[in-house]
């Protein structure tokens, strides 16, 4: 199947989740994550009417970007952000989905700010308590909001995360659910420079399962381009 006929596949079922989830399909935000994929399929998934196109990779996306690759596409960050990489991003993402740590927010804000911009932002939560991922632990949310709503340069618009792997969906949906309590909890509050618009959450194997526990962004890569 072509990349258009994927997409359209994936948007028939975002839409059926999403009707069963009390929701409008429109209101589930479809991001193509294009890791490894070269600069023509990114445009043939925008042509075929992705919301934004997202890269896990600081370099790759910068090479994609000079190349055109976005054009009249939103370009989200979604991968693993390093420190000393995250100053290149800045301004070139409509949102960076992943920020996961203290250090990160101040950076980003502090590089936003000396360039005169307003940096969009996804909270990182490690729902999974996984030594190996970054992110916030969920009791940490909290803090972290009322730290970035100090921070000149950044707008939170909402929390991000990557459930623990499991054959069984069941564990992963458990997951799921917590982060959106966690998002919903979260929601009530009021925070400067914090709007709380967007859960992100699901991909490819699990897209459904996490619009149907309350997702209204996901990132879908093998689903709209094939295997890696």
């Amino acid at each position: 199947m072509s990349i258009s006929d994927n997409v359209k596949r994936v948007r028939a079922a975002i839409a059926e989740a999403a009707v069963k989830s009390g929701r409008h399909p429109e209101d589930i935000f479809l991001v193509a994550a294009g890791k490894t994929k070269p600069a023509e399929m990114i445009r043939q998934a925008i042509a075929a009417g992705v919301d934004a196109v997202g890269e896990n990779r600081v370099q790759e996306m910068l090479e994609k970007h000079a190349q055109g690759a976005y054009k009249e596409s939103p370009l989200h960050f979604i991968g693993h952000l390093q420190s000393n990489k995250a100053g290149r991003i800045v301004g070139v993402c409509d949102l960076i989905e992943s920020v996961g740590s203290a250090a990160l927010l101040e950076l980003i804000g502090k590089k936003a700010a000396s360039s005169g911009l307003v940096q969009n932002v996804l909270l990182e939560v490690n729902i999974g308590r996984e030594p190996q991922k970054s992110g916030f632990f969920p009791e940490q949310t909290e803090e972290m909001l009322e730290l970035a709503s100090k921070i000149e340069g950044i707008k939170v618009l909402g929390l991000m995360s990557v459930p623990p792997f499991s054959p069984e969906i069941d564990k992963i949906c458990h997951f799921f659910d917590a982060m959106f309590n966690l998002y919903v909890d979260t929601r009530r509050k009021k925070y400067d420079n914090v709007s709380m618009d967007f859960l992100s959450m699901g991909m490819s194997d699990s897209y459904i399962d996490a619009i149907l526990a309350g997702s209204n962004m996901v990132r879908i890569g093998t689903a709209i381009f094939g295997e890696r």
